[in-house]
């Protein structure tokens, strides 16, 4: 059995990690069945295969004491190994340390810097000449995502095929689980490596456009992208909130989200019927969506349909002007303006001008690629999450559990003894839940330099407290979408209650993942205490054509909830008015 909660070993050689990025995606601390037979048990060997198909290093790179080595878990929290991104941007022709560092982690405090961890053996010609290969072959010179393509539509058929998970015996639910391994593997080496190419590519746009000064360009350069999976939700969530608008279903909104669901459903009103068949559509399509999705543990709009509402009755309030498809179609306006821009600049050099066409393929291809992986590795992790729930609730309806929720408390090895009598370890899933939510109230450490500290000496989050800006005051940030918002500012540390987001408002969040773009429709700006010009929020942010701020330290704490702010996305600042 694993230790918990989970302290993965670290690497002598590879010795720095960072919470950075991977905190977009798990906010929260992993569970034991998600670390052993989900998510990090998966993307652990996913990644390392692709960073070798990168051409950056052989297998042998990897440390052979160290199980997670680009993945592990301190305190049950998830880090990323910053040393060995450093030294992907090493060894990439035109990357660096310093701007993995910048598209990956952002401007945090309290990390070393490159330098004091260089290693004799990262600069490597061989390496470098195939990274080389790769970044001209499958970076620059990629025309199509249809391995990707391809990976949704056998997920899509997983899903499509899915039998009455009720008519399975516990053994075969199990077993249902185990067998996406090998597929999942495939879809996180491939979700990486458009991350890796991605990075790769607004790296090099930022170097284009600061080569011929203008370097504010870049970043409008890879926005209004369209058919970014990550925001299609909110042009569906938009839509259902124009049908809410109808009287009929706007009374069954006005009188609360809580049993809304079943109140759409019992309904015979033609008006009503046709706008549930719409988000029953909707939620068949993007059942797997919710906050932390990645964790099998987490509640899905599928799972609890209430999350999905509480958004739509927010957006069915929101003007027409705030349309995100219209929005997108302003940025992509804006994108091809500038293209013009730097392709003047450029004519007169034609290598120079051939360079710019590729970048800008490039960066737009894989950050559709980037979000196509992520978002079809969630749907397979539904699947995992789905028979896992069954399970919890026949474990709940036996006795052999607490909660539903006390199945995620298993490790892979006591899958055995769980199936010849799950009352064995009844009292050890329930002690081990009261740990697991105990350790939402730690702070881990932004950064693991060689050893984490003790969870035991980690900081409750009650006792995070810094010094409230006053009027004039300002923090300053990373751009990651330019552009100037003024508004109320509202704090929120989750997306589940979507209610104190009113239209126009300008939000502030510790750090976000997909199941918060939704949010951005409504938003004047978003601003995150955490996060790159690479990460979720920049994204949508670019695509939905809002101005947002990264790496804002203590944005959440700082900025005082419902006060007048201005945001500068050009210049990553936020000054309270």
């Amino acid at each position: 059995m694993a230790e918990w909660p989970i302290n993965d070993a670290t690497s002598k050689v590879f010795p720095l990690y960072s919470r950075a990025n991977v905190g977009e995606i798990f906010p929260d601390p992993i569970s034991p069945l998600n670390a052993s037979v989900g998510f990090q048990h998966g993307l652990e060997p996913g990644w390392r295969d692709a960073f070798v198909a990168c051409g950056v290093w052989d297998p042998d790179l990897y440390d052979e004491n160290v199980q997670m080595n680009i993945l592990p878990a301190f305190g049950s929290y998830l880090y990323i190994n910053m040393s060995l991104m450093r030294l992907f941007g090493v060894r990439v022709p035109g990357m660096s340390a310093e701007a993995v560092d910048l598209q990956y982690f952002g401007d945090m405090p309290g990390i070393p810097s490159y330098e004091s961890e260089r290693r004799d053996f990262d600069e490597n010609p061989e390496h470098e000449a195939k990274a080389g290969r790769w970044l001209a072959e499958q970076v620059l010179g990629a025309t199509d995502l249809a391995a990707y393509d391809t990976d949704r539509a056998e997920v899509e058929q997983i899903r499509k095929d899915r039998t009455d998970l009720t008519t399975l015996s516990d053994s075969e639910l199990f077993t249902r689980m185990r067998s996406f391994e090998t597929l999942l593997r495939r879809l996180f080496k491939h979700h990486i490596e458009a991350s890796l190419k991605s990075g790769v590519g607004l790296g090099a746009m930022a170097q284009l456009t600061e080569a011929i000064g203008r370097p504010e360009l870049a970043l409008t350069l890879v926005a209004g992208i369209g058919n970014i999976d990550s925001a299609v939700p909110s042009t569906r969530m938009w839509d259902l909130g124009r049908l809410a608008r109808n009287p009929q279903v706007a009374e069954l909104f006005d009188a609360g989200i809580t049993d809304l669901y079943e109140r759409l459903h019992d309904s015979t009103d033609p008006n009503i019927v046709a706008f549930t068949r719409e988000l029953d559509a909707f939620l068949t399509d993007w059942d797997f969506r919710g906050p932390a999705e990645w964790e099998i543990r987490a509640t899905t709009w599928g799972v609890n349909p209430a999350l999905a509402l509480g958004t739509i009755d927010r957006m069915r309030h929101v003007d027409e002007s705030e349309d995100p498809e219209a929005k997108t179609a302003e940025r992509a306006s804006q994108r091809e303006a500038a293209s013009t821009v730097v392709r003047d600049a450029l004519a007169a050099d034609e290598a120079a001008s051939a360079q710019f066409e590729a970048v800008l393929n490039a960066a737009a291809l894989w950050m559709r690629g980037r979000e196509r992986g992520r978002t079809t590795a969630a749907m397979l992790i539904h699947e995992i999450r789905l028979a896992a729930l069954e399970l919890g609730s026949r474990g709940v309806a036996s006795g052999a559990l607490n909660e539903v929720k006390h199945i995620f408390m298993l490790f892979a090895d006591e899958i055995d003894s769980y199936l010849a009598d799950p009352s064995v370890l009844t009292s050890t899933l329930a002690e081990r839940e009261k740990t697991y939510l105990d350790l939402f109230d730690r702070q881990p450490p932004f950064v693991v330099d060689g050893t984490a500290p003790p969870v035991e000496e980690w900081t409750l989050r009650a006792d995070r407290h810094s010094t409230l800006l006053a009027p004039g005051e300002s923090i300053t940030g990373v751009s990651g979408c330019p552009g100037i918002a003024r508004g109320r500012a509202r704090v929120l540390l989750s997306p589940d209650d979507p209610s104190a987001l009113d239209a126009g408002d300008i939000l502030i969040a510790p750090i976000t993942d997909p199941s918060w773009t939704p949010l951005f429709v409504t938003a004047a700006a978003v601003v995150v205490d955490v996060g790159a010009p690479f990460s979720h929020a920049a994204i949508v942010s670019r695509e939905l054509g809002i101005p947002c701020i990264v790496s804002a330290t203590d944005a959440t704490v700082r900025i005082p909830d419902g006060a007048q702010i201005e945001v500068d996305g050009t210049t990553g600042t936020v000054t309270v008015l």
